[in-house]
């Protein structure tokens, strides 16, 4: 038996594969340390304040002046503020005109519906669990998703297009 524990042992590479979570976390720590990164980070943020501030108007109006069901109001919401966001952070935060727009918004409508779930069950959470204030919950549930939103728009939504293959 130790013979063969240290034949396993001796053929084991010395060090193991990198996976692809190492890989994108590589990714990411090459990324923090670009200044345009930030700018982008800051220019996403305002419009995600935008968007935020669009997102709880027409929410609060639907549920407070409409009797709509929070979770429905939700994702109304959401419709309203996801098309504000896309518009200028194509435009403005991540100047991605030169890509298709309709792949673009594809991309970006996925990655604000992944968001958009991460936010419902945080919400849920907090108005049925905690017991929170609904605009409250709403409010912490969109801040909990941001991180989520960005990546994925930054990464995937409006990255480089990759280089096309000459034939």
């Amino acid at each position: 038996m130790s013979a063969i524990f240290h034949r396993v042992q001796r053929d084991a590479p010395l060090t193991a594969p990198r996976g692809r979570a190492t890989d994108h976390a590589l990714r990411v720590g090459r990324g923090l340390r670009k200044p345009a990164n930030w700018v982008q980070l800051v220019k996403f943020s305002a419009v995600g304040a935008s968007g935020y501030v669009v997102n709880l108007a027409v929410y609060t109006t639907l549920v407070h002046a409409a009797g709509v069901h929070y979770i429905l109001a939700a994702v109304l919401a959401f419709c309203v503020a996801v098309t504000n966001n896309f518009l200028w952070n194509r435009h403005w935060t991540f100047k991605a005109t030169e890509g298709h727009m309709g792949f673009q918004a594809a991309r970006f409508f996925t990655v604000s519906v992944l968001a958009l779930g991460l936010n419902l069950i945080v919400l849920e959470l907090l108005v049925s669990v905690a017991d929170v204030e609904k605009l409250l919950a709403q409010a912490i549930a969109i801040l909990a998703a941001t991180p989520l939103n960005f990546i994925g728009n930054k990464l995937w939504s409006f990255g480089e297009p990759p280089p096309r293959r000459s034939a």
